[in-house]
């Protein structure tokens, strides 16, 4: 395994906070958390899908069996539903999300499993509590997938939907789970390795791949890698945070990467840093995101 950051291609650039990337439809779509829009890049133009009020935030994304567009709302804590250009609450999660949500995965039959942080992001001395996924059927209805997780925050199903990985960015793990009819079970917990350079690793954004390899963004290391079996195989030094990635094109062999220079609401600036790389792997894609 050897570090490097060769044949790195920017796709989008002058973003804020690009998050949540999706391959959807041979277009790759994403969220910009700070300026609250949803956008899909097609031929190299990023276009705007949806453009939420001030403060809301919109992060984790996914597609109902109708076509519809789910959005997890951050800020006020809404699964977003939208259809003909209009976004109408398609579930409201307050109730099992003191504070903001975050990612979200929908299945083929659309159940989306939505992560929260378990603490306030924006309170001057976040303390993490152990927090859950929550599950949203189709119908709208909210439950719990699964409890006791340390922030919990990229999510990934594969490609059978029968399992389903969550990154634990405050347990430095990911942490995979039996999916069946919706419901998750058999819980396995992957250490992520650490070192002397980087002695923790907190995951953000994953993806997964054909040989069961884990695309993980790793924020406070400003890398991203891929881990099999325990193992960093590929390792990638970007320079800025690295929030999240997707296996995407027509052989799912281009990995996306979400990046940039501020991540909180404290380090906005006027001049966005935000950035959307490309670079090809050897293993194409699998599942979902």
């Amino acid at each position: 395994m050897n570090p490097h950051n060769s044949s790195i291609e920017i796709v989008a650039d002058a973003l804020h906070m690009p998050e949540c990337p999706r391959w959807h439809d041979e277009q790759l779509w994403f969220s910009d958390i700070r300026v609250d829009t949803v956008h899909r890049i097609d031929d190299g133009h990023v276009s705007v899908v949806h453009r939420f009020p001030d403060g809301e935030e919109p992060a984790g994304l996914g597609w109902l069996p109708n076509g519809d567009l789910l959005v997890a709302g951050m800020a006020k804590r809404v699964i977003y539903r939208v259809s003909g250009g209009r976004a109408t609450v398609h579930a409201d999660v307050k109730h099992v999300a003191p504070h903001q949500i975050n990612d979200m995965i929908v299945t083929s039959d659309g159940t989306a499993f939505v992560t929260q942080l378990g603490f306030d992001l924006d309170a001057p001395q976040p303390t993490p509590q152990p927090t859950m996924v929550i599950r949203v059927g189709l119908d709208g209805t909210v439950s719990t997938a699964a409890d006791d997780l340390t922030v919990p925050n990229g999510i990934a199903v594969d490609a059978a939907e029968c399992s389903l990985v969550v990154a634990e960015s405050g347990a430095a793990r990911l942490t995979r789970f039996a999916l069946r009819d919706g419901v998750l079970s058999d819980r396995i917990h992957e250490s992520l390795p650490a070192s002397a350079a980087v002695p923790f690793c907190a995951p953000d954004g994953i993806c997964l791949d054909e040989q069961g390899g884990r695309w993980v963004a790793d924020s406070i290391n400003k890398r991203i890698i891929r881990v099999r079996h325990g193992v960093i195989t590929d390792e990638h030094l970007l320079g800025r945070y690295a929030l999240a990635c997707v296996l995407g094109d027509h052989d799912r062999r281009s990995l996306y990467v979400c990046v940039t220079d501020a991540w909180h609401k404290s380090e906005t600036s006027e001049q966005p840093t935000g950035r959307i790389l490309r670079l090809r792997v050897t293993v194409p894609g699998a599942g979902r995101p």
